[in-house]
């Protein structure tokens, strides 16, 4: 009977079908559907195609939250009616900030108005009542990959220059990665200028389903093997207008990572909670946006299963998260351009981002030992001195760094000839040291200076490589070496002129990294020195929550013209184009692996460089905010990611330096870097014993060393997290979701830093399994709880898990004298007595060593009381290099006997099952196996 009225409605039913089904003829309002569903309970009914069949009750449900709206009674809805919808399922309809929403207002727009009380609650006063006008879906048809249909609008919206008729694409890449992209289909229109995989062929066996609502026009992604809804975006209206796009869908959960840059913990609150994305240059705070900008999210499922959404777009926007659960992607321009990841697992997911933006590159050896720098050095050779003190107390170090002050007036590509005048001899030394020399530079190049006394500005003006003003002259605004002109790094030639300054400098000052600061592109002035023009890209209809409430707030004109397109839509990339230049240039001049850090960062960055969390302070929730910078960063491709050490602004404690230099440790990059006119936070400004606890830790990190840099070849080769949240592992445990206190390398070793003052002791959660103490072996078996540990000032906790083998080495004092040691292979065995590891090892910074097999992977296994090795490639970097000693943890019984290719040798077993045995002198380019018995 349900099904016969469904079917006789000329407008009102709904038409959600089903991807590659016959198109149905029918034209009807979802909303009806929904109110019927209220209406017959468990009883729910889907219109697909030709065809009516009677949905499961968890079908229905899965639906949510459409079910739970009533259906209106007039064009706004009646006052019942808007009142019915829960709050949490309230979409904004009013979500400008810069004005007091009033019901005259609200109405104007054709929304339900319900003021709260509370105004802290977030929840929205205007919101959208179920027949909102939206888009209407038609003339669909096959494609090479998938489906093409037209969406067309009606009714125009209240953002101006509505877009009415739309092209959708829906493209089945691959069978874990669906492509929705929404564009106009009349006119061109901006799109991000990263490179993307181009499927050939559509993919054969989806583990995704897609299904559409025609009037009005929604899609639902469904998991194939659960029917997990993993994207519905029938929730809400869609808008495409030229400066104003909005989409909205459901979540599964509550548990969503990533949407980067912002300061928050790991696991996002969904309790109305807005993140704005546009690159700014402010020290890190919670609420608001921070320098780089990654529109990707992580999302787990009830079942414990993960997917990802990536928004390929570059312009300004706001994603408002709600607890439906549920997300809107509010943007002021460009396409709607989704990849949804299915997984399944939170690695996957990564994996499969990853294959879409570019894996990271291959980092340096030396980028992972330890880095030193402040702002306040003030000469060379006082920065030369704290190299000196750092050698003499034995403290591992591989980089120097200089800040700003090395420079003449803050100019790039110069050294102040006499406060810097041995930074030459310096460099020098450094190198004789086996140690390396990074400077900043920042993308602002003076322009007040004398024409003919600055080649950099010069020869730029020549290039015309700056960005310009509406009258064509260089835009001119203002940062630290007063007025500065910006290079446009979306122009070629702009990379020719910078290598050209960076090549010329380097024949004076031989450095070997570059980190690049301030390139939001940062500027102290509004827009420029002479403002900027008043138009609608410097006023669009709809500001997303940007610091300061303007696009030009502390950056440049948003309406300039660039080489691709106007800052308005490239402004979020400035950081990654000066990273790909900056990357381009090191290569060319040394021939090697480039190491690059940027402040400013959007997706495919890892390709280029790496990331420091910016501007923090001396503060233990700082430290602590670190692990979810670190955690996010390797999710979004770039796993060469740290926070400056002990703090950059304000004055660190010795306790705080001390605990900080411990987890810093543990960074992917670590570095310790303070401000000016602060106390000195180097190892060697703090007591004996504070010295040798930060010692103590560094040389822990050299040591493992060739297990993370193994880690990081993984992430170049297959997309792999370098830093990982707990949850990536054990994604069926619940308790491990909300985790950002501790971390893994890898899946193998569990990092559990202080991060409080006056703590001996700190709790870690162990998932289920044995955990060995790192520095023990001691075996710790776990049913999955949180265990207090002790914690003294000297010590940071690390624990290995059961089945992981990882290969460490005698610590030096650099990477270039530990690459020569001996290694150490700890065996963590599982409570089968089996575990597997291996190691990567090359030249640590030649280019492409393993596009090239100029490298050696080992692969190592134990099983029923036997290690063996496996080479799986060779080449002569393994004939410098021997295993020397062998742990092996969780050997619950007396051996009596333990042989090495054949022979017997010595050995040691302590009370705590851990059997050791060394002075093995073991060529690491030849296999070996050893047994005990």
């Amino acid at each position: 009977m349900a099904g016969e009225s469904l079917l006789e409605c000329s407008h009102t039913v709904p038409a959600i079908v089903k991807m590659n089904q016959k198109i149905t003829h029918c034209r009807c309002n979802v909303w009806v559907l929904i109110f019927i569903v209220i209406l017959l309970g468990s009883t729910s009914i889907w219109h697909s195609g030709d065809t009516v069949r009677q949905l499961t009750s968890s079908e229905a449900g899965s639906l949510e939250p459409e079910v739970r709206i009533a259906l209106p009674q007039n064009k706004h809805g009646s006052g019942d009616t808007c009142l019915s919808i829960p709050e949490q399922d309230r979409f904004d309809c009013y979500p400008e900030r810069d004005r007091v929403v009033t019901r005259k207002l609200c109405e104007q727009r054709g929304c339900c108005f319900a003021q709260d009380i509370n105004d802290s609650s977030g929840v929205p006063w205007c919101f959208y009542p179920p027949n909102f006008p939206s888009y209407i879906l038609g003339n669909r048809t096959p494609t090479e990959l998938g489906e093409a249909g037209e969406l067309t609008r009606k009714n125009k919206t209240y953002y101006p220059r509505d877009i009415l008729k739309l092209q959708l694409n829906v493209m089945f890449e691959t069978d874990h990665r669906l492509h929705i992209k929404i564009n106009d289909s009349s006119n061109p229109r901006y799109e991000v200028p990263i490179e993307v995989p181009r499927a050939a062929k559509k993919a054969t066996s989806p583990l995704y389903t897609v299904e559409y609502s025609e009037d009005p026009f929604g899609i639902v992604v469904r998991r194939r093997s659960t029917g997990t809804v993993l994207l519905n975006t029938t929730v809400a209206p869609l808008f495409f207008a030229d400066q104003f796009l909005q989409i909205s869908t459901s979540l599964p959960s509550a548990y969503l990572y990533g949407l980067g840059e912002h300061r928050a913990a790991f696991l996002h609150s969904v309790q109305w909670n807005t993140l704005t994305f546009w690159a700014r240059d402010t020290p890190p705070q919670e609420s608001i946006n921070l320098y780089g900008v990654h529109p990707f999210y992580l999302s787990l499922e009830p079942d414990g299963k993960s997917h990802g959404v990536f928004l390929l777009n570059s312009n300004a926007m706001d994603v408002a998260l709600q607890p439906t659960p549920a997300l809107t992607w509010r943007t002021i321009g460009g396409i709607l351009d989704f990849y949804i990841f299915m997984g399944p697992d939170p690695n996957s997911v990564i994996q499969q981002y990853l294959e879409v933006i570019g894996l990271p590159s291959m980092v340096s050896a030396w980028g992972l030992g330890f880095h030193l720098c402040r702002w306040g050095y003030e000469s060379s050779n006082a920065t030369w001195e704290v190299v000196k003190q750092m050698r003499k107390a034995g403290m591992p170090q591989d980089a120097q760094w200089n800040d700003i002050d090395y420079m003449t007036g803050y100019r790039d590509f110069t050294f102040d000839p006499k406060n810097f005048a041995s930074l030459p001899q310096l460099v020098a030394d450094l190198h004789s040291h086996g140690q390396q020399y990074v400077m900043i530079l920042d993308p602002g190049i003076s322009s007040s200076q004398p024409p003919g006394s600055y080649w950099p500005y010069d020869e730029g003006l020549k290039r015309e490589v700056f960005i310009t003003d509406t009258s064509g002259s260089p835009l001119i605004g203002k940062v630290w070496p007063g007025l500065t002109a910006f290079p446009d790094f979306t122009n070629p030639d702009t990379h020719q002129w910078w290598f050209e300054n960076l090549l010329q400098f380097h024949k004076a000052v031989p450095f070997d990294g570059l980190w690049i600061d301030m390139n939001e592109p940062s500027n102290f002035v509004e827009g420029s020195e002479s403002g900027c023009p008043s138009n609608e890209l410097e006023n669009p209809p709809f500001v997303p929550g940007v610091l300061g409430g303007h696009l030009r707030s502390k950056t440049i004109c948003a309406s300039v013209k660039q080489k691709i397109s106007t800052h308005y839509n490239v402004h979020s990339l400035y950081g990654l184009m000066e990273a790909k230049a900056s990357a381009s240039a090191l290569m060319k001049i040394r021939k090697k692996r480039p190491f690059v850090i940027s402040r400013s960062t959007f997706p495919s960055q890892g390709k280029y460089s790496g990331h420091w969390l910016g501007d923090n302070r001396s503060q233990w929730k700082d430290m602590y905010f670190s692990i979810p910078g670190i955690l996010n960063f390797n999710m979004f491709g770039i796993p060469l990611v740290g926070a400056d050490m002990c703090g950059f602004g304000g004055s660190t404690t010795e306790e705080m330096c001390v605990r900080w230099m411990q987890l810093g440790a543990f960074y992917p990059f670590s570095r310790n870097h303070n401000s000016q006119n602060e106390k000195a936070q180097d190892p060697t400004a703090f007591s004996e014993s504070a010295q040798a606890a930060m010692k103590r830790a560094l040389l822990t990190r050299y040591s493992l060393l060739p297990f993370l840099y193994t880690l990081f070849h993984h992430s170049h080769i297959w997309g792999e997290t370098v830093a990982r949240a707990l949850f990536f592992e054990f994604p069926e445990d619940r308790n491990t979701y909300s985790i950002d206190r501790q971390f893994l390398w890898g899946r193998s070793l569990l990092i559990t830093p202080v991060l409080e003052p006056g703590a001996s002791s700190v709790t870690a959660y162990f998932p289920r399994g044995v955990w060995y103490d790192f520095y023990t072996g001691s075996p710790l078996v776990s049913t999955g709880e949180f265990i207090k540990l002790p914690a003294p000032l000297d010590t940071i906790n690390l624990h290995l898990r059961e089945g992981e083998i990882i290969v460490t080495q005698e610590p030096a004092t650099t990477t270039w004298v530990s690459s020569g040691n001996p290694l150490h292979l700890l065996v963590a065995l599982s409570q089968n007595t089996s575990a597997k590891g291996c190691l990567f090892w090359d030249d640590g910074e030649s280019l492409d060593t393993y596009e090239r097999n100029n490298y050696t992977c080992v692969e190592f296994t134990t099983d029923k009381n036997e290690l063996t090795s496996k080479l799986l490639h060779v080449n002569v970097e393994a004939t410098y290099i021997k295993v020397d000693t062998v742990s092996v943890f969780g050997v619950n019984f007396q051996p009596s006997k333990v042989i090495v290719n054949g022979s017997p040798v010595p050995f040691s077993h302590s009370s705590n099952q851990v059997l050791i045995v060394d002075k093995l002198h073991l060529p690491l380019e030849k296999e070996f196996y050893i047994s005990w018995s």
